[in-house]
C-alpha cells in the first residue's frame, strides 16, 4: 500500500503548531513503514529540517510551483501518479483529489475568534473546512472538542471523524544542568525567575489579559514574564499594552525559539502560563509538563480534555482569575511540585508513535474501502 503525505509544512525550517504536527507525525509514520506500507512525501521545496525520513519504503518528491501549490501542482501529481490514499495534515485538500483522502482539522478558531484572523484567512478556512466535511473520507480532529465543533458548526457526520491526540516529542525532557539552562537564558536576555509563555503572539492566545494579570503580580513578586514566539496577526497591540502598563524590562519578547533551546527554556521557568481563549489541542502545555514546568492554563475549549488534573485551570476571560492563579503558583511551592509530578505523568500519555499508528489505521481503512484486496 502506498500512502501519499502532503509534507509541505513539515519541510519548512521554522515550526509552529501545524508544522510541528506534520513533521513529528511524519517521522513517526516513517518508522512504521514496510513493504506493505510505503510513504510518498510531497513537498514544494527541498526539506529544511536536518532529520528527514529516508529508506527503502519512503520516497520524497519535490515538486516546485510558485502559487496554489496544493490545488494545482499537488493535484496534478496525485492524478498522474495516484497513491492508494492521501493524507493532508493541515486543513486543505487539493480541489481535485481522485484518491481517498483524510485531512486533519486542528481547530475552528477562526469561527470562535474571527478577529484573530485576517478576512482572507477566515474565508479560506471556512470554505476548505466546509468542503472537507463533504469530500474527505475521514476528518481527523486533534481533540473531542474539535470533533464537536465540526459537528455543531458544519453538520459533519460523526462517523467520518476520528479523534487522534497529538504526541509529545520524546526529546523534550527536564534539563537538569543549570549551566545549560543559564546559557539559554542569557542568549535571550533573561535573568532571575521568570514565567514563560511559548506560542504565536496573537489575540486568541489572550496575552493582553495575561499582561494585565502580570502587572498585578509584578507588584508583589520579583519575576519576569517571557512571551516567546513569532509575531502573528494583530501582534502590535501586545507590545503596546506592555508599554502602556509600564512593565518595561519585566516583559521579555525573545522571538521565535528554536527546538534546540525549547527544553532548557521550559525547564528553567517558575511556571508555564497558557491562558489561551481557544485551542484545538494545546500542545505547548503538554511540552511544558514534559520538561517539568508547572502549568497554568485555561478551563475552556480542548484544554481540560488534554491537561486533565495536571495543570492549574483558570477562567481566561477574567484578569483577576489569571492573576490569582499566578499568585498561587508563585507563592505555593507544594502546589508547584504537585503539578510538576502530575504533569510529567500526563505528558507520558501522549506519543507521536501512538498517533502515527492511529493515522495509519485510518489511511489503511479508507484505501482498502476504495481498493479492497
Amino acid at each position: 500500500m502506498l500512502i501519499g503525505f502532503d509534507a509541505s509544512r513539515a519541510a519548512l525550517a521554522n515550526h509552529t503548531g501545524t508544522e510541528t504536527y506534520a513533521y513529528q507525525l511524519l517521522l513517526a509514520m516513517a518508522n512504521l513503514t514496510s513493504a506493505d506500507f510505503r510513504l510518498r512525501l510531497y513537498t514544494h521545496q527541498p526539506p529544511q529540517p536536518a532529520k528527514w525520513p529516508q529508506g527503502d519504503f519512503v520516497e520524497t518528491r519535490i515538486i516546485p510551483f510558485p502559487r496554489l501549490w496544493t490545488h494545482l501542482r499537488l493535484a496534478a501529481e496525485i492524478s498522474r501518479h495516484p497513491p492508494n490514499a492521501l493524507f493532508v495534515p493541515a486543513h486543505a485538500l487539493p480541489l481535485y483529489c481522485p484518491v481517498p483522502a483524510a485531512v486533519t482539522v486542528h481547530d475552528l478558531g477562526y469561527l470562535h475568534y474571527p478577529d484573530a484572523h485576517t478576512p482572507f484567512q477566515r474565508r479560506y478556512l471556512d470554505w476548505t473546512t466546509r468542503r472537507h466535511t463533504r469530500v474527505a473520507q475521514r476528518l481527523i480532529a486533534d481533540s473531542t472538542a474539535t470533533k464537536n465543533d465540526l459537528i455543531q458548526h458544519y453538520g459533519a457526520n460523526p462517523e467520518t471523524i476520528r479523534v487522534v491526540h497529538l504526541g509529545v516529542d520524546s526529546a523534550l525532557e527536564p534539563v537538569e544542568d543549570e549551566r545549560v539552562v543559564n546559557a539559554v537564558k542569557a542568549r535571550y536576555g533573561i535573568s532571575g525567575n521568570y514565567l514563560l509563555y511559548l506560542g504565536t503572539l496573537q489575540p486568541r492566545k489572550n496575552l493582553l489579559r495575561l499582561l494585565e494579570a502580570f502587572e498585578r503580580v509584578s507588584r508583589r513578586h520579583p519575576v519576569s514574564l517571557v512571551l516567546a514566539g513569532g509575531k502573528g496577526w494583530l501582534y502590535d497591540e501586545i507590545f503596546d499594552r506592555a508599554r502602556a502598563l509600564g512593565l518595561g524590562d519585566r516583559v521579555i519578547f525573545p522571538g521565535f525559539i528554536p527546538e534546540a533551546d525549547k527544553a532548557a527554556l521550559l525547564s528553567g521557568a517558575v511556571a508555564f502560563v497558557f491562558p489561551s481563549l481557544y485551542e484545538g489541542f494545546g500542545l505547548p502545555a503538554l511540552e511544558a509538563m514534559a520538561c517539568g514546568a508547572p502549568v497554568l492554563t485555561s478551563n475552556v475549549s480542548s484544554l481540560p480534555e488534554i491537561v486533565g488534573d495536571a495543570a492549574l485551570p483558570v477562567d481566561p476571560h477574567s484578569v483577576e482569575a489569571i492573576s490569582d492563579g499566578l499568585l498561587r503558583l508563585l507563592s505555593d511551592s507544594a502546589l508547584r511540585q504537585s503539578l510538576v509530578g502530575r504533569g510529567k505523568q500526563r505528558a507520558q500519555n501522549f506519543s507521536w508513535e501512538k498517533a502515527a499508528g492511529q493515522v495509519m489505521e485510518i489511511l489503511t481503512h479508507i484505501a482498502e474501502q476504495r481498493w479492497p484486496e
